[in-house]
């Protein structure tokens, strides 16, 4: 079976500068089904949904569903459901928890606060804490959003559970079905397209340890596009793999091309050359859409930037 995720592996379409963009993602417990536009249409009340949408708008807050890995039935009784929210941005990572048996108690947040990575209210309205646990690894399966998310995220999430996995939970939305499985980790926010297990796992302990593992990865989601391709080739370059050691600190130019300033918590400077091409030949960038030529961004030039060129 051909799907939209099949083709992209097959084309070797590259997944840097691929991942969701959001400073501050919040994260809440829905079992049951889910729809395509999953916080107005699942089993949390759609009124709720349209006024949590209209709440991060703007905010650069991310918001999605995330249930248990297995079967989903929702019984529609109160039940204790699990809060998270992750502010991303290096220098000031963070990810708390919380538990609420009333979702509406995520309209008492502060959303402008919360992008700009102030956790105050996260705290004063649901009592949150931070998160003392392993790192979260969000699988996406919403199958209703694209079938590849279902058939090679769930089996995905099922495997990292049933081999004693930590924090995995299914996930709304990631974006960029033709990359499934695809997986968000917490707290430093990178995402990785085609996932295994193993690679996963991988993963996993090195944010523990505060690391990033470059090879699979998308692009940290506290970046545009530009910048997430950018950053992960200084990464690369240099050979720099701490978490919270670079910074994308300016951008300029428009679409076809930007110049990427990187930053190092040392001091050094990086500019990169990033270069918006049409991924060829054509593909589908969901299973069941026309065919279309997805964009990549691809580094064109990377050098770092002297302390006298700095100076000057």
């Amino acid at each position: 079976m051909s799907t939209c995720s099949t083709v992209s592996h097959e084309l070797d379409e590259p997944v840097a500068g691929t991942a969701a963009t959001a400073r501050t993602w919040l994260l809440l417990e829905q079992p049951g089904p889910w729809g395509a536009k999953a916080l107005t249409s699942s089993h949390l009340d759609p009124a709720l949904g349209r006024a949590l949408e209209a709440a991060a708008q703007g905010t650069r807050v991310r918001i999605a569903l995330i249930r248990h890995p297995g079967r989903h039935a929702d019984f529609h009784t109160p039940a204790t459901r699990q809060v998270y929210a992750a502010h991303i941005v290096p220098g000031n990572v963070w990810l708390h928890s919380a538990t609420t048996t009333d979702p509406g108690q995520l309209l008492g947040l502060d959303f402008a606060a919360l992008g700009r990575g102030e956790h105050a209210t996260f705290g004063s309205a649901l009592g949150g804490r931070p998160h003392e646990g392993d790192p979260l690894a969000l699988v996406c399966t919403n199958g209703k959003r694209d079938r590849c998310c279902a058939l090679l995220g769930r089996p995905l999430a099922a495997e990292l559970v049933s081999s004693g996995v930590e924090g995995v939970w299914e996930v709304t939305h990631l974006g960029g079905h033709r990359f499934s499985p695809t997986v968000l980790v917490l707290p430093y926010g990178y995402a990785y397209g085609r996932a295994e297990a193993h690679a996963v796992k991988e993963v996993l302990h090195a944010a523990r340890e505060g690391r990033v593992v470059v090879d699979g990865c998308r692009g940290s989601s506290a970046w545009e596009r530009p910048g997430q391709a950018a950053e992960l080739a200084v990464r690369e370059a240099a050979g720099e793999y701490a978490a919270e050691a670079l910074r994308v600190v300016r951008t300029d130019g428009a679409a076809p091309r930007w110049q990427v300033t990187v930053a190092h918590a040392d001091g050094r400077r990086w500019l990169v050359e990033v270069a918006q091409g049409a991924s060829l030949p054509p593909r589908p960038e969901s299973c069941g859409s026309v065919l279309g030529s997805p964009a990549r961004m691809d580094v064109v030039a990377l050098h770092e930037v002297t302390m006298a060129a700095l100076a000057s």
